[in-house]
């Protein structure tokens, strides 16, 4: 069969390349719409389109070389059920568009133009995004037909008796110049492809969320209809131009022109699909900011509801992109569901990836480990789950080594994945619990229910002791506690308790002045000498132990000066306790005015402030006597001044009356506050004359 040149018909493409954007074209595109189908879901019809075109191209270059083509497995990926809601509407207009590409680009695709607004006209009672899968399908089911034919040629009879028919056999036996004439094709099919994805994406996004005034959705809304139309021409020139390499046979030649068709259009749909992915990325950010915060007002309205257990707050909270198995069991390392902690009181553990320290995990395991001893115990019946907020955008590839360091530590559960939190889980945490950098413990009854909303402090108070962790739990805790060494030191050595139990006298002291850790344990121990009493001395360092307290750690030790806390973990942790009543205390509105044990912890902070010694000295575990470390060992210099007041008031009393004896007037005090979670108080008065204290930033860098 011979067929039609087409110049006539490039010289037309050419002038509609340049009235693309012309307002009569669009006015006629827009004309031949006309909806009265319900809208389908033409995905399953798309992906079998895919297949076949991917197929088609796989088959090209063995084909061209002479090749036996290979048969591969068959993977049946369809869903048949989804494929037949779709076909049951299609089928007929498929084999009708079908047949009009045929016997127009049998003759050459007369007017491609006419030809595409003929199939828009045929197509138009259905959507946008149906119309191109339709038209696809129908350009699909000639194509396969032609490769599946080109495949089984060389091998199967009634294969070569069809291509005899159809004259694909001589097109075929003429293999050496069909290569460079089909990547032309093959490149155009991608891009026509790419945009019908993108459009079925368009289509397919949630209505609820979409706002179909936005500009975004707009402009999609204009682009759309034209992509469609320059398909259809693309689908009408790629058949044209494979029936013209069918035609070789019959002496005819496709032409420079006609490749040169197809790259053009080539180019104009990659750009027309850069454009529309432009408004895709911009409708998907808006549909899920939409989602998002639909999520957000889910969690505020589920932890002000009450329930019959946590597992419909828990879920909601811990979605990670509906992952079933969002939890690591710590212990068994293995993936499990939110239904292991249903109906438990769940520890959420609350953390960043920058503010939480190796200490501070090898502290909160110890504790959860020693709480594990005996499951009968009541103080055991918790569940502890580290949620670490990963801030979105930041590389995921370089803090998941970190993450994944700190989870092999930690026997209790996690988020398998924080990368995949939901962003309104992560809102919740910040902006309704007030999460900043600082780690917390935020405290769920059974029912899902907060009972407290910073549990970290209690813990490093009294460890799993402060169970339920509730509120009420921390004020009933702190009314059973008086200031003394038990609750100051609590058992961050067991020589403490060995110490006390024989009524031995204990003196714990910090600072970092070599010189005058020297002359105060030198004079310390004179002092029992003296007064003959049995005392025991331990260095606990300074907050924020670096590399200087090590060195002063190990010169203690070489020189034989005191006990020493060898662990920096747990000199940290004695640090981090005292914090942490302050915390509390002031979570509860404490002051140093009306509150005894808040005045103590003060003084001690406001001691590590300052770069002078600090010392306390105690009898048993209540009676205790502490100072600055100038006032200390003047106090132990100048002991003849009251050793003789010993018998009278005894050691410690008669140690801080002259110690409040010798302090001056005039002072200098500072004090550098932990980290506050969240609020800074108003007011803060001085711990040793009451009076309110001024208010300075300080920032320290303290790389030792």
């Amino acid at each position: 069969m011979e067929m039609v040149p087409r110049k006539n018909q490039s010289r037309a493409m050419r002038h509609m390349f340049s009235a693309s954007d012309d307002t009569i074209m669009t006015k006629q595109i827009r004309a031949t719409h006309a909806p009265i189908e319900e809208h389908v879901d033409v995905r399953p019809l798309l992906n079998v389109v895919q297949d076949i075109f991917r197929h088609a191209a796989s088959l090209i270059p063995d084909i061209v070389q002479g090749k036996q083509v290979q048969m591969g497995v068959i993977k049946d990926d369809a869903n048949e059920s989804d494929l037949s809601d779709v076909l049951e509407i299609s089928y007929h207009a498929i084999n009708k568009i079908s047949c009009e590409i045929s016997c127009k680009c049998m003759m050459g695709g007369g007017d491609a133009h006419a030809t595409a607004i003929g199939i828009l006209g045929m197509l138009s009672s259905y959507s946008w995004d149906a119309k191109l899968v339709i038209a696809l399908a129908a350009f699909a089911a000639n194509l396969g037909e032609f490769w599946l034919v080109a495949q089984l040629y060389a091998t199967n009879r009634l294969a070569k008796s069809v291509a005899l028919l159809k004259h694909i056999h001589e097109t075929l036996n003429q293999v050496d110049d069909l290569g460079p004439k089909f990547e032309a094709v093959h490149h155009l099919l991608k891009a026509m492809l790419d945009v019908t994805d993108c459009i079925v994406e368009f289509h397919e996004l949630p209505d609820q969320y979409i706002d179909h005034e936005a500009p975004e959705t707009l402009t999609a809304s204009t682009l759309i209809p034209s992509a469609v139309y320059w398909i259809i021409r693309s689908i009408v020139a790629c058949a044209s131009h494979i029936f013209g390499i069918i035609g070789l046979g019959q002496g005819y030649m496709t032409s420079t022109t006609e490749t040169w068709e197809l790259s053009s259009l080539t180019q104009k749909l990659d750009s027309m699909n850069g454009h529309l992915q432009n408004q895709l990325a911009i409708c998907r950010q808006h549909l899920d900011d939409n989602k998002q915060k639909e999520a957000f007002q889910t969690l505020q309205h589920l932890f002000e509801t009450s329930h019959q257990d946590n597992i419909k707050v828990l879920k909601a909270l811990i979605r990670c992109k509906d992952d079933p198995l969002p939890l690591s069991d710590g212990s068994t390392k293995q993936r499990v569901s939110i239904e292991v902690l249903r109906k438990k009181i769940v520890l959420l553990y609350i953390t960043d990836l920058h503010h939480i320290s190796d200490q501070e995990v090898v502290i909160f395991e110890q504790m959860y480990q020693e709480s594990r001893q005996d499951s009968t115990r009541l103080e055991s019946q918790y569940e502890l789950v580290w949620i670490p907020i990963v801030e979105k955008g930041a590389p995921w590839t370089e803090t998941k080594q970190k993450f994944e360091r700190l989870q092999s530590m930690m026997p209790w559960y996690s988020v398998y994945d924080p990368s995949l939190l939901e962003p309104a889980s992560i809102r919740y945490i910040k902006e309704v619990w007030l999460f900043n950098t600082k780690p917390m413990l935020v405290v769920l009854d059974p029912q899902g229910k907060v009972v407290n909303l910073n549990a970290v402090h209690m813990m490093w108070i009294w460890g799993s002791m402060a169970y339920p962790f509730s509120s009420l739990r921390e004020e009933a805790l702190w009314k059973d506690e008086t200031w003394g060494l038990a609750l100051l030191a609590d058992t961050i050595d067991p020589l403490l308790f060995d110490w006390v139990t024989a009524g031995k006298y204990i003196c714990l002291y910090g600072g970092d002045d070599m010189e005058w850790i020297r002359k105060f344990t030198s004079a310390a121990k004179s002092m029992a000498r003296t007064l003959q009493i049995p005392l025991e001395m331990m260095y606990v360092g300074k907050s924020n132990p670096g590399q200087k307290v090590k060195r002063i750690n190990k010169t203690i030790y070489d020189e034989n000066l005191s006990n020493v806390l060898t662990d920096p973990t747990i000199i940290w942790f004695f640090w981090v306790r005292l914090e942490s009543m302050w915390h509390s205390k002031l979570q509860q509105s404490k002051t140093v005015e009306n509150d005894q044990i808040m005045l103590e912890i003060m003084r001690i902070l406001s001691f590590d402030s300052s770069d002078l010694g600090w010392a306390v000295l105690s009898q048993g575990t209540v009676r205790m006597t502490q100072g600055k470390g100038d006032s200390f060992l003047k106090c132990l210099d100048e002991l003849d001044e009251w050793k003789g007041d010993v018998n009278d008031k005894g050691v410690l009393t008669a140690m801080d009356d002259y110690i409040q004896g010798i302090q001056q007037p005039h002072h200098c005090n500072r004090l550098i506050l932990p980290g506050v979670d969240g609020t800074i108080p108003d007011k803060i008065v001085c711990a040793e004359c009451g009076q309110p204290m001024e208010k300075f930033y300080m920032y320290r860098c303290c790389n030792e």
